[in-house]
């Protein structure tokens, strides 16, 4: 995934009201840009560090453009908006990168499924059935440390969808929790248990009953970004 038009550097001033950001360009323009991310984005941003933000001329918007790449505290790149997540892992879907993946017939987005009026980020048809990939976003780092972990919020909504695919799992259909880690710098992803114990335990319960739990880190650069490699999942046990 190429940037196109290319992104614009910019300096952080601050992020408020969770959708607003104050940035200032390197020509000294100030401006109010979206954030894409409702998460709290912790350790993904510092004030005065670096950002690149995609430049919208559509009249109709309200902001004039969009937050995309943090650095980080840890001088780490970081996607932030995670709108990029599903068309990342979709490209490399139909290039065979995800190689446990490979092999499907078609692809569907955003299907419903579930006992809980969910949507999936994708189903693939395969000649022996059907796998229901759901896509989760990893931003989230630390000093030191090259595993990243999800989520920096706690999110309800994170456990119903692992709930469902355990679902799926005890009946017999291929269910997969797939991370894309849209964090430069990382060899493997945990569940962050000290943000959201009810999402570890939700994580835990779905392995066990049979979904599978993959995880793919992402090359961030300002000018493009690719799934580039498949990375460990430590679920602490």
């Amino acid at each position: 995934m190429r940037f196109h038009p290319p992104l614009e550097e910019a300096r952080l001033i601050r992020r408020y009201k969770r959708f607003l950001t104050d940035i200032e360009t390197v020509t000294g323009e100030l401006l109010t840009i979206h954030c894409p991310n409702t998460g709290s984005m912790l350790n993904c941003m510092v004030e005065g560090g670096q950002v690149w933000f995609s430049r919208s001329n559509d009249s109709k918007r309200k902001l004039p453009g969009t937050w995309e790449i943090a650095e980080t505290p840890q001088g780490r790149l970081a996607c932030v908006n995670t709108a990029r997540a599903n068309p990342l892992i979709e490209e490399a879907l139909h290039a065979g990168v995800i190689v446990e993946l490979d092999g499907f017939t078609s692809l569907k987005r955003e299907v419903p499924y579930g006992q809980e009026n969910s949507r999936i980020d994708f189903r693939l048809d395969y000649p022996g059935g059907a796998a229901y990939v759901e896509v989760k976003s990893v931003t989230l780092g630390f000093d030191g440390s090259s595993v990243a972990a999800f989520p920096d919020a706690v999110t309800q909504r994170g456990a119903k969808h692992l709930r469902e695919l355990a679902h799926l799992a005890r009946d017999g259909v291929r269910a997969v929790q797939l991370y894309c880690v849209n964090l430069s710098g990382i060899d493997a992803v945990r569940p962050a248990v000290e943000i959201d114990a009810g999402y570890a335990a939700a994580l835990r319960e779905a392995k066990a009953a049979g979904v599978e739990v993959l995880a793919y880190g992402v090359r961030v650069t300002p000018e493009e970004m690719y799934v580039e490699r498949r990375l460990d999942v430590l679920f602490g046990d």
